[in-house]
């Protein structure tokens, strides 16, 4: 019953939204993109700090409008970087830090915009990878791991900055921008007043097409050493997302891996990571 009511919800915000597109289309766009941009959970509050980034140095840093967040496991002089997902924040690298401390490197993990105590409502990857670019600028990370669309905006990042990681991990990343912005449309059942409108706003604000916006088009030259993992059972990011990746990608290994779904907690995943690291 929960589903069904959801679903209704769902539709009936779609309904809204295609009507107010011939009344008032700046307000429909308005409205579509503040739900597509704004993620609903994943925030943290300054005084329920989970305690694995607890234990880490923090640091807010300042760009244009935004402070982001970091938190430092410090190691030795050679620097990992951790890039989380749409609707998480740091805190999710909890089990894999386990793992990666072992290398004795230091370790570094972001707050994405409008993630973990990081400021702003509004996310998006061209964001994001400006905040990498800070962060690679200032600690020059050998190795960057991604998950979900944090995997996406490495990509973007590798193909708009001038800056080769050594390695690179992908962990349930999403290739095309077109896909994520096609399954959104399809959810709430937008017009095609609306999809256009969100089309021609990505190409304006961005400069760059949804046909071009693709992971697997970023990083079809690349020469860097990387590792794409996906699960075949992932509901959230397709298994042919990361395939289409791979493929394009030629000097990727693929790791495919079944019943971790879009999460990829798990202990033998971590330690094939590990060993491509190391």
């Amino acid at each position: 019953m929960k589903k069904v009511f959801q679903f209704l919800i769902v539709k009936s915000v779609g309904s809204y939204i295609n009507l107010l597109s011939y009344i008032a289309p700046k307000k429909a766009f308005a409205i579509a993109y503040k739900l597509f941009s704004e993620p609903r959970k994943g925030k943290i509050k300054p005084n329920a700090v989970p305690k694995t980034l607890q234990k880490a140095d923090q640091e807010t840093h300042i760009h244009n409008q935004h402070q982001f967040q970091t938190y430092k496991w410090n190691g030795n002089e050679d620097v990992i970087l951790l890039i989380h997902g749409w609707e998480s924040n740091a805190s999710r690298w909890k089990k894999l830090l386990n793992h990666l401390k072992k290398t004795g490197k230091t370790i570094i993990a972001i707050d994405g915009p409008a993630h973990g105590m990081s400021s702003g409502k509004e996310f998006n990857v061209p964001t994001y990878a400006e905040f990498i670019d800070k962060i690679v600028q200032k600690y020059n990370p050998k190795v960057v791991i991604g998950h979900s669309i944090g995997g996406n905006a490495i990509t973007y990042f590798q193909a708009h900055y001038n800056h080769n990681f050594e390695k690179i991990v992908l962990l349930g990343a999403p290739s095309d921008f077109k896909v994520i912005l096609d399954n959104y449309i399809k959810m709430l059942s937008l017009n095609k007043r609306v999809h256009q409108s969100l089309i021609d706003y990505t190409k304006q604000r961005f400069k760059v097409t949804i046909e071009d916006f693709s992971a697997a088009k970023f990083m079809k030259d690349s020469k860097i050493p990387g590792l794409i993992a996906h699960d075949v059972h992932d509901t959230v990011v397709l298994f042919e997302e990361g395939k289409k990746i791979s493929n394009a990608w030629k000097v990727a290994e693929f790791v495919e891996t079944k019943g971790l779904g879009h999460s990829m907690h798990d202990a033998y995943l971590y330690q094939t990571i590990l060993d491509f690291i190391q």
